[in-house]
């Protein structure tokens, strides 16, 4: 099973809210996960990202990719490493 580390949808219309879940990478976005590892609210100032490090770390051990945003809005959290400048 490929398994992705990605955001789920979930709050009011036009008041969005996430929770950064791990779930089937085949799967709908807001459909069942099999586990949430925190959350991520774009609508407060400074932005609130909440996420348990240890959790990430074990499900990437165990081979979970996360989606393109999961790995920004991490990489800025400092769970994960920063990416090597493209050179340009």
């Amino acid at each position: 099973m490929a398994v992705r580390i990605r955001l789920t949808r979930v709050g009011a219309t036009k008041q969005p809210s996430y929770r950064v879940v791990v779930a089937d990478s085949r799967s709908a976005r807001d459909s069942r996960s099999i586990e949430t590892l925190g959350h991520y609210n774009p609508r407060t100032e400074p932005v609130e990202f909440v996420v348990d490090a240890d959790k990430v770390k074990a499900w990437m051990a165990k081979g979970a990719l996360p989606s393109d945003t999961v790995a920004r809005l991490l990489r800025a959290a400092g769970v994960l490493p920063a990416e090597k400048g493209t050179g340009r």
